[in-house]
């Protein structure tokens, strides 16, 4: 490990470091503009100056110098005061002085070093450049004349996002970032190019000119609109969220975000439910609580349980899913399930249903199969990491299903469970590239797995992974890429039909005909409503959505923002949210609405605060007394082996942006889906 004085401290740091990092490692402020640790080097803005000696005279870009025995660097010296200063004045010469204006303003890392590393006037008296901006989309607001060319854009769209459409154009002040042919970024990531900009050249269009930074409450929580549960801050002002950004958390999301989750905020303001309501001559009114409970209420207690029915959405949090399990079971009603899109899962162990790979692991593997998924469409963050590991080289990646572009090459094997079967039967040559793996890697997604031959897909998928060793030792291979929020914690709970019970299609199916009396959608939209029949349908949510227009009560709930709730990702880690804003109107944290339903159906559950549902949650299963922890689940036999039909595998989103109730509310949504059909506004979600 190569010695090194910094400033005249002596350390001893990792070889293969470059001079910045040491410097950081060594608690030195180093500034910079063009480097990230997560993008390559470009050493385009010169700020990250420092003096390294032996070597030439004259100052050093710390960002891409490697780090030698010996070295002796001084951060903090005359020339390179004197440099940084003539560096910022270099970048302040064309830049706008708009920063009263600037969305940036006040989060500006140009504001910040500029304060703190550069000169107190300027020599520039030319005319100052200006730069067309540029049309990315209805998610990115571009300013261009404020652009310092750090390229940080051009990077990240090429390596994170794997979707290169931004470059550069032009040489030295004539240069200018953009998009060639001027159209819309079709990065389901591309909101991170926000953070990323060092300046104010690419803001947040839904967010422009509504609030300053320093007016906002800043509460840090998770996102639930996909199974990952990417690391949020929700930004607040008053009753209103006003924008959602990354935290950092490498186990998981590292610092990116999907644009769903960032922009479709405003979709929790649109469509809300904030009262309760009953349905009376044909027509939804709106009831005080009193009323509505007691109504809901009744109609449980004087219905027989084998007739009433409960399905939980993807959005629904596990204290909701406890609370409403526990009043199923005392009702005597084994009709539940929260797995509303059909998919035949957990009845098996828990390794059967989660992603036992990691999301952090996917850098470990050395081969992947994707069975029936599409992971840029319903797990971008995922997909970024799986394409980190891919331009590591030595992945080659399979694909069985819809041909796709996945923004990394994948060699698609075949449409169905055929090819499948010919992977077991080592009739194909991927085959041999997964047994040569020591650490294969496969994703099972759900569409492939929502089918009626389900049980049986999985079983053929898990003798696959035996088949090519993907699990052994500490290595679990075997993973199913799930989409709802919901999905893992309704699981780990027993959020499923009891003995003699219905799933999802079966309470459909039973509304219909009339054996089912009562159903109880959880925030329930993405099934057929209208297949429900004459049965007494309970919607509880917080959107005017599918369930709702459906509805004979309604029960106003509390959206992701505005609860203390816990989720459970897609490997299986327990995560919180925490209260950002209070639910609109009358509406109520969901456990607590089922709690008191509970009273007036004269079945009262044990619990009068949040904290002792957790502690039931925690007794149930030990995943909920390890919050942000992941726990490796046991390898046994899963599936039900039957016949297989030969059909293709579907993904099932068909719109990423219009996939969940806050999705579909929002504006801005609408916007990106009309943008990607080339300016056609129709709307659509997922199958099923």
């Amino acid at each position: 490990m190569p010695t090194l004085i910094i400033d005249g401290e002596e350390i001893e740091v990792e070889a293969g470091l470059t001079v910045l990092q040491a410097c950081e490692f060594a608690g030195k402020e180093i500034p910079r503009f063009c480097y990230h640790e997560r993008l390559s080097v470009a050493g385009n803005c010169r700020m990250c100056l420092v003096e390294v000696s032996p070597g030439p005279p004259k100052p050093a870009a710390s960002c891409a110098m490697p780090v030698a025995d010996g070295m002796e660097v001084k951060t903090d010296s005359d020339m390179v005061r004197k440099a940084r200063q003539g560096v910022m004045e270099f970048l302040l010469i064309n830049h706008p002085l708009d920063c009263p204006i600037c969305d940036q303003g006040g989060e500006c890392d140009l504001q910040d070093q500029a304060m703190a590393y550069g000169n107190d006037g300027s020599r520039f008296l030319e005319n100052k450049r200006a730069v067309e901006d540029k049309d990315l989309g209805p998610l990115i607001k571009t300013i261009m004349t404020r652009c310092i060319h750090c390229t940080r854009c051009i990077r990240f769209a090429t390596e994170v996002a794997g979707v290169p459409e931004l470059g550069a154009t032009g040489r030295g002040e004539n240069m200018e970032v953009g998009t060639y042919v001027e159209k819309a970024l079709s990065s389901e990531l591309s909101g991170n190019m926000i953070d990323l900009c060092p300046v104010g050249a690419l803001t947040s269009k839904p967010y422009a000119f509504t609030a300053r930074s320093w007016e906002l409450k800043k509460t840090e929580s998770i996102d639930v609109l996909d199974a990952v549960g990417s690391n949020i801050r929700v930004d607040t002002r008053g009753p209103e969220v006003m924008r959602i950004l990354p935290r950092n958390n490498d186990g998981v999301n590292e610092e990116w975000i999907s644009d769903k989750a960032r922009f479709a905020c405003d979709g929790l303001r649109r469509q809300r439910l904030d009262k309760p309501y009953l349905r009376k001559d044909g027509k939804l009114q709106p009831v005080g609580w009193p009323e509505a409970l007691s109504v809901v209420g009744q109609k449980l207690a004087g219905t027989s349980g084998d007739k009433i029915a409960a399905i939980a959405g993807d959005l629904a949090d596990a204290e909701a899913m406890l609370t409403l399990k526990e009043l199923m079971d005392s009702l005597v009603s084994p009709n539940i399930d929260c797995r509303q899109d059909g998919t035949q899962i957990g009845e098996g162990p828990r390794a059967a249903y989660l992603f036992n790979s990691t999301i952090d692991g996917i850098e470990d593997a050395d081969a992947l199969l994707i069975v029936g998924s599409n992971p840029r469409l319903e797990a971008p963050v995922l997909n970024a990491r799986i394409r980190k590991r891919y331009l590591m080289g030595g992945f080659p990646v399979g694909l069985i299903g819809e041909n796709a572009d996945l923004t990394y090459k994948a060699e698609h094997l075949g449409a169905g469970p055929d090819t499948l079967q010919a992977l077991i039967d080592g009739s194909i040559r991927f085959a041999e590239v997964m047994k040569g793996a020591e650490r294969p890697m496969i994703i099972v997604g759900t569409g492939a797995l929502a089918r009626p031959d389900g049980p049986a897909i999985l079983a053929q998928s898990r003798r696959l992974a035996e088949t090519v060793d993907a699990v052994s030792g500490d290595w679990n291979g075997f993973n199913v890429l799930q989409r709802a929020a919901s999905r893992i914690a309704g699981l780990d709970i027993g959020f499923r039909p009891g003995d003699g019970g219905r799933r999802t299609n079966r309470i459909i199916a039973g509304a219909a005909s009339g054996d089912i009396e009562v159903v109880y959608l959880l925030g329930a939209d993405e099934i057929d409503t209208s297949a429900l029949g004459n049965a007494f349908v309970i919607y509880q949510g917080h959107h005017g959505d599918a369930g709702a227009h459906r509805a004979d009560a309604i029960l106003p709930g509390a959206a992701y923002t505005e609860k203390e709730a816990t989720y459970v990702n897609v490997e299986g880690r327990a995560q919180q949210t925490k209260l950002a804003i209070f639910p609109p109107g009358e509406a109520k944290e969901d456990w607590a609405i089922i709690r008191a339903l509970s009273e007036s159906a004269g079945k009262k559950l044990p619990y009068d605060s949040l904290e002792q549902v957790r502690a039931r949650l925690a007794e149930i299963h030990p995943v909920f007394a390890d919050i942000g922890e992941v726990t490796p689940a046991a390898w046994e036999a899963f599936g039900i082996e039957g016949d297989i039909e030969s059909a293709p595998f579907r993904n099932p989103v068909t719109d990423f942006y219009l996939t969940d109730v806050i999705s579909r509310a929002s504006e801005t949504m609408a916007e990106c889906t009309a943008a990607a059909r080339g300016g056609n506004p129709e709307k659509t979600g997922t199958d099923g």
